[in-house]
This record gives C-alpha cells, structure tokens and sequence, in this order.
C-alpha cells in the first residue's frame, strides 16, 4: 500500500480512518497473514470526497472494474471491495457489532508502520468485539489469539 493508503492522514487527501480487520490484528500483535487492509472511514461527507481523491489516486476499481464513489451516496455498501496498483482494500463503513468510525476511534491507537506512517489501529478490546459479533465458528481460533493479546497486554498494566 502506498503512504497515503496506509496513513490515517494522507497529506495530500487527509483522509480520517481506523484500520480494522486482520491487518489490524496483526499490528496488534496476532499471527496472521493477510494480502489488503480493512478501514472503517469517518463518514463525513467532507472525508468521503478525500476519500474518494485517495482512491482515485490509487487506481483503486470495483471487481467490475468500475470506479468507487462514495461522497453523494444516500447509503454506503457494508462493504466496498476494491482492487488498488497497490492491493486488496476494504471500506467497512460500519463493521458489525461496532457503531463505526466515531465508535472504534475512542480506543484506537495510532501504531507506527514505518516511514513515518502511524494510522489509528482499532484496539485489541474492539477487534475481539467485531470478530464475536461475527458469530462464525472459523473465526473463533482468531478471536481466541485476540483475548490471549488482551491478557498478555493487561498483565503488563497497558490499557486495551
């Protein structure tokens, strides 16, 4: 992903976002791989239209090959999946059982990915809570990674 992908302020577009999902889980700590990034944006229109720059300037296309737009819309997809010149992008407005951006950036932590990124990282405590609102048996493995992360991270006195 490029820098203004992965930042959760890109300098040129200032896009407001948290990173969720299995890269999320990884910064945080868990044994994953993953292949693209989750983000949940704030859906501001003001951000939707930065956001929509970014993506523009990411090549980013649906699997139909057709173009995202997402400032204007009455209703935002659940998920938007895209394909990016840099890789698989998700845009999760509002992912299950969280209220979305104004909900996951409270406990959000701002991770440094290299270069200079630090994007706001969804916390441990959020990232279970979205994998058991899943309510799927696949998931659970991953789920059970995140509450171990958790008690490692309280047994070090670190808030989650």
């Amino acid at each position: 992903m490029t820098r203004a992908a992965c930042s959760q302020r890109s300098t040129a577009t200032r896009v407001t976002y948290v990173v969720v999902g299995a890269f999320a889980r990884v910064v945080q700590g868990a044994d994953e791989i993953t292949r693209g990034i989750d983000i949940v944006p704030s859906t501001r229109e003001e951000n939707l239209r930065r956001l929509d720059a970014a993506l523009d300037e990411l090549g980013a296309r649906r699997p139909d090959g057709t173009e995202p737009t997402l400032s204007g819309a009455t209703e935002l997809e659940p998920v938007l999946e895209l394909t990016t010149d840099r890789g698989e992008l998700k845009i999760v407005p509002e992912p299950t059982g969280t209220g979305g951006y104004d909900d996951l950036r409270r406990a959000a932590t701002r991770e440094p990915l290299g270069q200079g990124l630090r994007p706001a990282v969804a916390s441990i405590g959020d990232l279970s809570r979205m994998l058991s609102a899943l309510g799927r048996d696949d998931e659970m493995p991953k789920l059970l990674d995140m509450r171990r992360l958790a008690e490692l991270e309280i047994s070090r006195g670190i808030d989650i």
